[in-house]
C-alpha cells in the first residue's frame, strides 16, 4: 500500500514538473509569437504604395535624419535651378524666381533686387539670352548646424551668336522648417552667398 502511494506521489511530481515546463513552453511561444506579429506590423507600416501611371511602385519610410543629406542636396539644388534657369520671357523669370524665393530668407532676395536694379533680366529679355545651370557637385556639412553648404556649377549664357560659360560657386547655410507645397523638404536656405562667377569660356554659335 505504501508503495503504491509512492508511486503516486512520484507520478504527481513528474506531471507537476512536465506542465509547468509545458505552461513555460507556452508562453514562450505565445510571446515569441506576438514579437514577430507586432515586428511584422511595425515593419508593414513603414511601406508605402504610390499609384503611379496605373503602377503601385513601393516606397520606404524612415526617420528624416537617415535622409537629411539627400534632402538637403536636392533642397539647393532646387533652388539654383529656380534662380539661374531663366528663358527671355519676364513670366518665366517671375514664377522661376518666386519658387526660388520660397526655398531661401532675404539675402537671396537681396541678389535678386541687386541683378534686378542692374537690369540684368530686362538685358536677358531685350538680348533674347537664355540662361541655364548645370550643378556639379553640392557639399553638405550634416555635423554642424544649420548645415553649412557648398555648390559647385557651371552656368551657360545662351545668345544666338554665342554661348558663354561661367563656373559658380556659391555657400550658404540650411534651417529646419516645416514642409510645404511651397517647400516639400522642409529646409531654408540662410546667408545664402555667390562666392564665384567667373567666365571660364565663349563659344561662337
Amino acid at each position: 500500500m505504501f508503495q503504491q502511494l509512492k508511486n503516486i506521489d512520484t507520478a504527481f511530481r513528474h506531471i507537476k514538473t512536465f506542465s509547468v515546463f509545458l505552461i513555460l513552453a507556452c508562453v514562450f511561444v505565445c510571446a515569441f509569437t506576438v514579437y514577430k506579429s507586432y515586428q511584422f506590423v511595425t515593419n508593414q507600416q513603414q511601406h508605402i504604395y504610390i499609384l503611379a501611371n496605373g503602377k503601385a511602385l513601393e516606397a520606404y519610410s524612415a526617420e528624416r535624419k537617415d535622409n537629411v543629406p539627400v534632402e538637403a542636396r536636392d533642397h539647393v539644388r532646387m533652388f539654383h535651378f529656380d534662380f539661374f534657369n531663366l528663358d527671355p520671357d519676364d513670366k518665366v523669370i517671375t514664377a522661376n524666381i518666386t519658387k526660388a524665393l520660397y526655398l531661401a530668407d532675404n539675402s537671396a532676395e537681396k541678389i535678386y533686387s541687386d541683378l534686378k536694379e542692374q537690369d540684368y533680366y530686362s538685358d536677358l529679355i531685350s538680348a533674347n539670352m537664355s540662361q541655364q545651370l548645370t550643378i556639379d557637385s553640392i557639399a553638405i556639412d550634416v555635423n554642424q548646424y544649420p548645415y553649412y553648404f557648398h555648390c559647385y556649377a557651371k552656368e551657360k549664357l545662351i545668345r544666338s551668336t554665342s554661348i558663354v560659360t561661367r563656373d559658380l560657386i556659391t555657400e550658404g547655410y540650411l534651417r529646419n522648417v516645416a514642409r510645404s507645397d511651397n517647400n516639400p523638404h522642409g529646409f531654408l536656405i540662410e546667408r545664402w552667398n555667390i562666392l564665384e562667377n567667373k567666365d571660364l569660356k565663349t563659344e561662337n554659335r
